[in-house]
């Protein structure tokens, strides 16, 4: 299964399947905030009431943590369970939280948790798991007949290709996603995650590419 982790949709899958974002922080960020202004107001020092506020803004976090963390869990778990092989995109989500207006929901989706998760159960199980780089067009080139489209800003959330075939952004680029990762592990060269090869600045799959020509 092709895996395309993002915001609106936590995951979408080569299958056409959407897994919906829980928004886990977002859902108590009225409680955070009003834990966060009773410490606020608590006298510095070392205080029984500041103590008492601080732990209120502790167990908040724990209360987010732990259903963020028991959710993935059960996500995984299924996907593992039920596909041999599964192939997702080496995001640098480090980089990704640069982005002020996105960083906080970046921070909650937890793509970095989601596939530690999936790689460590992956080998539990026997599965494969297959990271295309980054670089890969995975959004702008048709799963159909493989036009690569120019720009796509990330409000484009379904495009026509030249072809005639109507893609959902997402379901499209897991697509592609699945299909880049079982082409070059048929290659017999593993999808170096991004990070091994930045001083090419060459994705893996244009590596294989260029290693096969005479």
């Amino acid at each position: 299964v092709g895996i395309d982790a993002g915001l609106d949709h936590l995951l979408t899958l080569s299958t056409g399947e959407k897994i919906a974002n829980p928004r886990h922080e977002r859902r108590d960020r009225a409680r955070l905030a009003r834990a966060q202004r009773d410490l606020a107001r608590k006298a510095r020092g070392d205080g029984a009431n500041r103590a008492k506020a601080r732990r209120k803004v502790a167990r908040v976090y724990a209360r987010i943590a732990d259903r963020r963390r028991d959710h993935l869990h059960k996500l995984t778990t299924r996907l593992v369970r039920e596909n041999q092989t599964l192939v997702i995109e080496d995001l640098t989500v480090r980089n990704m939280l640069s982005n002020g207006k996105l960083s906080r929901a970046i921070s909650d989706a937890a793509w970095s948790q989601f596939r530690s998760m999936l790689e460590y159960k992956a080998a539990w199980y026997g599965r494969e798991v297959i990271a295309v780089d980054r670089w890969f067009p995975s959004s702008k080139l048709c799963s159909a007949c493989g036009t690569l489209r120019g720009k796509m800003p990330l409000g484009v959330r379904t495009w026509t290709c030249a072809c005639g075939t109507t893609h959902d952004r997402d379901v499209n680029a897991a697509q592609n996603l699945l299909a880049a990762g079982l082409a070059v592990s048929a290659c017999g060269a593993g999808v170096r995650p991004q990070r091994e090869s930045s001083r090419t600045g060459q994705s893996v799959m244009k590596q294989e590419a260029l290693r096969r020509e005479p």
